[in-house]
């Protein structure tokens, strides 16, 4: 990647980061702000803040909005993670100007109009619902609640029915005036970019934004935990949860290559063994989720009531196994999958803005290619064990269950596999 970067005087970071033959340009700003930046009374402000921004400006209605994107074959979207909050769009290079103007207009000059927010509110309302219909999406919420409980990490994304039903334009306005400032956000554009051009239309759109930098989250701390929700569905839909890394961490590459082993792929030890020899269930996998300050590694499974009773036991058996016994080949596939997924990314405008945002909150930098490369190369078998014996020293694992769970292990008798003993004979 050939990226240059330039920081106006307010402080926003500009990055273009041209990509030769394309004839279209993917940019966004991204604001590191996100879910645990809220306090409890306005949980999921920064989602409806993102809902707000398309809904109307001093310029714009929310109709016009939609038809000059439309108008130029482009779109508009954006997402609310726990971390950051991000508005982009995608047009062709000849439009790259109005994409721009578009993403100034709603972050500095949001109308907040008290009858959009009315309409908006039940729209997300409504969405909290279809979340709450979805038990594979909501188990989610429930395993990041066990892991952080009654912290602002643990919370909901899209907040709660109390929440939502409450906001007002003055608590819109007041989060985005702490937290949406030009130090802590970034002006990205990959594909077809002028860097000159690009700083150019930042330094006119974007100079009303604040200096200065969001408000610090609240730190993330790791508790653990049982959430269980008795539905009547047909599938059990199961979650574990133990202490990850976070972003910087020297082990998170490493993190990364223990869960592509562990259930990353069908040769991973948790497909082929829970699904492909057992039978247990349709989908199992793992994951690792990294923050600034925290991180955790999981797992997730759906299964049926019955194959519920024998499923925790065997998922606890192979992350102990392959702590004890990983393997130069697994781990050499683990880093393949890794390194194919970094370099097809490079081929997406999305994928490459996406990953210069997470480097600059994260390193204040962009790492090369050649430096990620070389960080999955250092990764050996002997690192995955140890990471994997660290998983199984976990005194406090996070589980969370919704469905059936009658049969679902207890939450003592799972965390009795972990522990000092556990993560000893792992090592040994």
């Amino acid at each position: 990647m050939n990226v240059e970067m330039t920081k106006l005087a307010n402080g926003l970071t500009v990055v273009s980061d041209p990509m030769p033959g394309l004839e279209s340009t993917f940019a966004g700003v991204w604001v590191n702000t996100g879910g645990r930046n809220e306090t409890r009374p306005v949980m999921g402000v920064s989602h409806m803040l993102e809902h707000m921004a398309f809904k109307g400006t001093g310029r714009r209605s929310a109709r016009a909005i939609a038809e000059e994107i439309e108008a130029v074959g482009g779109y508009l979207n954006a997402y609310t993670s726990r971390e950051q909050t991000a508005f982009h769009a995608r047009i062709l290079k000849a439009d790259v100007g109005l994409g721009v103007d578009l993403l100034s207009d709603i972050l500095t000059h949001p109308a907040f109009e008290q009858g959009e927010l009315e309409r908006e509110r039940q729209v997300v309302l409504q969405e909290l619902g279809q979340a709450r219909d979805t038990p594979d999406d909501i188990i989610f919420d429930h395993l990041q609640a066990a892991v952080y409980p009654d912290q602002p990490m643990g919370w909901p994304i899209l907040g709660e029915e109390d929440t939502v039903g409450n906001f007002t334009r003055e608590q819109l306005r007041d989060y985005m005036g702490t937290n949406y400032r030009a130090g802590s956000m970034l002006l990205i554009a990959s594909g077809a970019v002028n860097h000159a051009e690009l700083v150019a239309m930042a330094e006119e759109k974007f100079s009303a934004l604040p200096s200065g930098k969001a408000a610090e989250p609240r730190a993330a701390l790791y508790g653990g935990g049982d959430v269980r929700v008795s539905e009547d569905l047909e599938q059990t839909h199961l979650t574990y949860g133990f202490p990850g890394v976070s972003s910087d961490d020297p082990d998170f590459y490493v993190a990364q290559a223990y869960v592509t082993a562990l259930g990353g792929g069908m040769s991973s030890r948790l497909f082929q063994e829970v699904r492909e020899k057992r039978g247990l269930c349709y989908s199992v996998y793992a994951f690792s989720q990294a923050a600034a300050d925290s991180g955790m590694i999981g797992v997730y499974a759906g299964t049926g009531e019955k194959e519920a009773e024998e499923i925790s036991a065997v998922i606890a058996g192979e992350m102990a196994a392959l702590a004890a016994n990983a393997t130069d080949a697994e781990v050499s596939r683990a880093k393949a999958q890794m390194k194919s997924g970094l370099l097809m990314g490079l081929e997406k405008p999305a994928t490459r803005a996406e990953q210069i945002a997470s480097h600059l909150f994260t390193f204040g930098r962009v790492l090369s290619i050649a430096e990620l490369t070389a960080k999955l190369d250092e990764i050996d078998a002997a690192a995955v064990r140890r990471f994997g014996a660290r998983i199984m020293g976990t005194m406090n694992p996070a589980m969370a269950a919704i469905g059936p769970i009658g049969k679902f292990e207890s939450h003592a008798r799972f965390a009795k596999r972990f522990g000092g003993e556990a993560a000893r004979r792992a090592a040994e």
